[in-house]
């Protein structure tokens, strides 16, 4: 049976690698499957396609032995690894999805999303997005060595950390006029986003949001197959 798979926010890094080794093990087992969507934060910080960390290499050679074997690979950035770019995704066999992108899902329009712009409530963190977003700020970063982008990535996860410490967690949620209106403007009945680690399925009217898991205790995987669509949890070994 074709099944299509969705996962996001593994946040992988050298810190805590029994969720790489558990990502490695994820890629076996599913060899099988038809489509793979991995929608933002595979990495907890991406300073571009020319990192050489030994995890980068890590996750790259998994990534390959895994699209060729015969699955699609799809990536999206992320909040985390909004740095990761067409070179890495097409060394992996993989392509780079827009945020956001429109898929045919069982014949349903669906809306795949990291789910960062859906945060408006957030408007430090939508500003902060804007100019991480902006090609302009990412190519000036780039012109960077690699020991002084990943000090400044270290240094943005610090200031991250500390400012969300002081935010009430509705703010850091998605807000219900976002989602709504990007389902009307796009078209759609259905969304796939991740971001907010609140694994969840939310069904309004005839609207429905599926909420991917971030990875730590358990790891989160949407399936869908012919008939059905399925949020799973599995436990992971650190």
């Amino acid at each position: 049976m074709a099944r299509t798979l969705f996962i996001s926010d593994l946040h992988l890094n050298p810190e805590r690698p029994g969720i790489t080794r558990a990502f490695v093990q994820f890629l076996q087992d599913n060899i099988d499957c038809e489509q793979l969507y991995i929608l933002g934060d595979l990495f907890d910080a991406w300073v571009g396609d020319d990192d050489d960390a030994a995890i980068a290499l890590e996750v790259a050679q998994a990534l390959r032995n895994f699209s060729a074997a015969g699955p699609a690979l799809f990536l999206m950035q992320g909040n985390r690894d909004f740095m990761l770019g067409k070179d890495f995704c097409q060394s992996v066999g993989g392509q780079l999805l827009t945020d956001p992108s429109i898929i045919n899902l069982q014949g349903k329009p669906t809306l795949l999303l990291h789910g960062d712009s859906l945060c408006t409530a957030d408007s430090e963190y939508q500003a902060f997005r804007a100019m991480t977003r902006d090609p302009k700020w990412q190519a000036e970063a780039l012109t960077h060595s690699l020991a002084d982008r990943r000090a400044l990535a270290g240094q943005l996860r610090r200031m991250s950390k500390e400012s969300n410490s002081n935010k009430a967690e509705d703010i850091m949620d998605v807000t219900g006029d976002a989602v709504i209106e990007a389902m009307q403007s796009h078209g759609v009945e259905q969304m796939i986003h991740g971001h907010t680690h609140r694994p969840n399925c939310h069904r309004e009217s005839s609207r429905t949001r599926w909420v991917l898991g971030d990875w730590g205790e358990k790891g989160w995987v949407l399936v869908s197959n012919d008939r059905s669509l399925d949020l799973i949890n599995f436990d992971i070994i650190q």
